[in-house]
């Protein structure tokens, strides 16, 4: 079959899909399950003589909502936090997944455009840091304790301040994807650069090992959710800028609910981040170097395990249950 004739042969049942998702004609789960059945093989034939189609992502995509509202009606469902994260918000960085990808395109190009400053311009953090922190930084690389600065206030001070600021950060990069992701590109771009000068800073001085020690302990998972927080609020910018077949509000509508499961996502992320920064970072240089490794790279594959690779298994998983039926 050609493929416009596939398309024209299946409009209207995907349509109703559709109008199912968005509210506007009320099934209940046992029909949602039986048009599902139907989609699911529709992907499948798709998959395999249109590889390339935008006909498979459109049916990628359509099918993470229909089972996603599926899930949410189930009479059955007893832990639904537990389900959230172990299914909603997997499904939905799945389908969104190409905003991850260009979250951490630009992350990697802010970082570079950030070192590559410091390098021609020597006062460049100062800029962009401001004078103080700039000399408390260079006294305490002097007294053999480049991140001394995060030892300042109680743990407890710290780890709630730090987290606050953390989450407004987040909250800044998701609302502003209503300017079409410009805000929020700006957002990652303001914070991106200043961890690439301040890095090279370290290095510049001889203690680019030491500020790893101290830094990533807490910033392996905070850096990584701010760039997660960044893809969801592009995904609300795709949503205002690229409504496809959807009115504009309708769209937005979408954009925003995915995107608010994306960002929410990230919030215990933010605050584990938070309380390492308060309570651990503050003894970076006296704990062994081992721990530090493991702190680092344990709360690395954690958070990368869950954004980057279980959203494929349960997207999978999802697919071969519901292919056996």
């Amino acid at each position: 079959m050609r493929e416009i004739a596939f398309i024209k042969q299946n409009k209207e049942k995907w349509l109703e899909f559709e109008q199912a998702i968005f509210g506007k004609v009320k099934k209940n789960p046992d029909e949602l399950a039986s048009l599902y059945i139907q989609l699911v093989n529709d992907l499948a034939f798709a998959q395999t003589y249109y590889p390339k189609s935008k006909a498979v992502i459109y049916l990628n995509n359509l099918a993470a909502r229909t089972y996603q509202l599926i899930y949410k009606t189930k009479r059955h469902e007893k832990n639904r936090i537990l389900s959230f994260f172990t299914t909603d918000v997997p499904l939905t960085v799945y389908a969104n997944r190409r905003y991850v990808l260009y979250a951490f395109a630009l992350f990697g190009f802010f970082l570079f455009i950030g070192v590559f400053c410091a390098v021609k311009e020597s006062d460049f953090l100062r800029l962009v840091v401001g004078d103080g922190y700039v000399e408390e930084t260079l006294q305490n690389i002097k007294k053999g304790n480049p991140v001394a600065i995060y030892k300042s206030g109680s743990d407890w001070g710290s780890a709630i301040g730090i987290t606050l600021n953390n989450l407004e950060v987040g909250i800044k990069e998701f609302i502003l994807g209503i300017t079409g992701g410009v805000g929020t590109a700006y957002v990652l771009f303001q914070n991106t650069i200043m961890l690439g000068a301040f890095q090279y800073f370290f290095y510049e001085h001889g203690v680019f090992g030491k500020s790893v020690r101290g830094i990533w302990l807490h910033g392996a998972m905070e850096i990584f959710g701010m760039v997660i927080e960044a893809a969801a609020g592009f995904v609300i910018g795709a949503s205002v800028l690229f409504p496809k077949t959807y009115s504009r509000l309708v769209s937005l509508k979408h954009g925003f609910k995915n995107g608010l499961i994306i960002w929410f996502s990230t919030i215990p992320f933010t605050i584990f981040a938070g309380t390492i920064e308060g309570f651990v970072t503050r003894y970076a240089l006296e704990m062994p170097l081992v721990l530090n490794i493991f702190i680092i790279l344990s709360t690395l594959l954690l958070i990368s395990w869950y954004y980057l690779i279980y959203p494929k298994r349960v997207y999978n998983r999802v697919m071969n249950n519901q292919s056996k039926r």
